[in-house]
């Protein structure tokens, strides 16, 4: 009995200490890799990190996708922001970093479904709503456009933008007079906006 209770603590000693090892080598290639970012050295940085990659890291994975898409290599920091989508679904944050590569390669298909899917998590987020408007907006789905430019515009009433995107959305689909009270609204914000003067000449 005594001869396993002292294998049992020896095993658990050298876990112990390999774990230690394990988290320091870690944090010394998270380290090296802000110094390697800050001087540019992307790839670098990258390399830095894979040499203790661990795919069940959420952290790990959100930082190479960052260092990617800093490179320039936004199809490798795809994947590893899904790894982090994969690895915490109940996070906002990795449906955000995504969206960024996705844009740099016009995705606008999933940058769309990222949009939603922060929404399912977070129904009120201004921002997601506004994006999504726009989305729709320069599709000419002012329809879709307008819902959700409404979500934003009534969190945030006097915004520039969800006064003026809402403000066209409404003119498009012939609400003139919706549009012209956003457009003055829009003026009293900014006097000076032509955007917001043409509209207003275009309500009369």
């Amino acid at each position: 009995m005594e001869f396993l209770k002292t294998t049992v603590a020896i095993a658990f000693t050298t876990l112990t200490f390999t774990a230690q090892a394990q988290d320091k080598a870690t944090l010394d290639a998270f380290s090296q890799s802000y110094l390697q970012e800050a001087a540019g050295k992307y790839d670098v940085a990258a390399a830095s990190l894979l040499k203790v990659y661990n795919a069940t890291s959420y952290e790990t994975n959100m930082r190479l996708g960052w260092l990617y898409y800093a490179g320039a290599k936004s199809k490798d920091a795809l994947a590893y922001y899904k790894k982090a989508m994969a690895l915490m679904p109940a996070a906002t944050e990795p449906m955000w970093a995504i969206i960024t590569p996705l844009s740099t390669l016009e995705n606008w298909v999933e940058v769309e479904q990222n949009y939603l899917a922060i929404l399912k998590l977070d129904a009120k987020n201004s921002v997601a709503n506004y994006r999504l408007g726009l989305l729709y907006y320069y599709r000419k789905d002012y329809v879709k456009a307008k819902k959700y430019f409404d979500v934003s515009l009534n969190l945030y009433p006097f915004n520039y933008n969800n006064m003026l995107m809402s403000a066209w959305t409404n003119y498009f689909l012939g609400n003139k007079n919706a549009a012209r009270i956003l457009f003055s609204k829009t003026l009293l914000y900014s006097p000076n906006d032509t955007s917001a003067q043409e509209g207003m000449g275009l309500t009369k």
